[in-house]
């Protein structure tokens, strides 16, 4: 597959761009998710927050690829960082509730990651190679997430 599907110099490419959007909405659809099957034990402001700062960062990744991947991983950088607070806020807040621990050390690994996303923006040859990972671990404590969400529901 040519390289400039992926990104070249000025921008990203409708490859890069088609994988790194979707991201943010997938935080959404579970924040969603997770606020519907919350609603026995109350609301959680926080998951709302955590919608709204997704929706906001898949936008902004939308407008930060035409100008580049520093643009790009300084975007996903805040977006990681803010969501991360978000999740290990509701995450400790739930924490009596049980089954927090994949929100608190999501959140965690999110602050970290998306702090060294925003310092490699500022080096040269600043790559999304480390998205890849990131995603990848994400999805799996989405997945154990939606496991104990699942069984949650079921016993209410």
């Amino acid at each position: 597959m040519p390289l400039h599907l992926f990104a070249t110099a000025s921008d990203l490419g409708p490859i890069a761009v088609t994988l790194l959007v979707p991201n943010p909405l997938s935080d959404v659809a579970a924040a969603v998710t997770d606020a519907r099957t919350s609603r026995a034990g109350g609301r959680v402001p926080g998951l709302y927050a955590n919608i709204v700062i997704s929706s906001l960062a898949a936008v902004a990744l939308a407008y930060a690829a035409s100008s580049g991947v520093p643009a790009a991983l300084r975007v996903w950088g805040a977006w990681a960082i803010a969501s991360g607070l978000v999740q290990l806020v509701v995450g400790v807040g739930r924490r009596k509730l049980g089954g927090q621990w994949a929100m608190i050390v999501s959140g965690a690994l999110s602050v970290l990651a998306g702090t060294s996303f925003c310092l490699q923006a500022s080096t040269d040859g600043a790559s999304l190679t480390g998205l890849a990972g990131y995603a990848t671990l994400g999805g799996v404590f989405f997945l154990v997430s939606a496991l104990r969400l699942g069984r949650t529901a079921r016993k209410n």
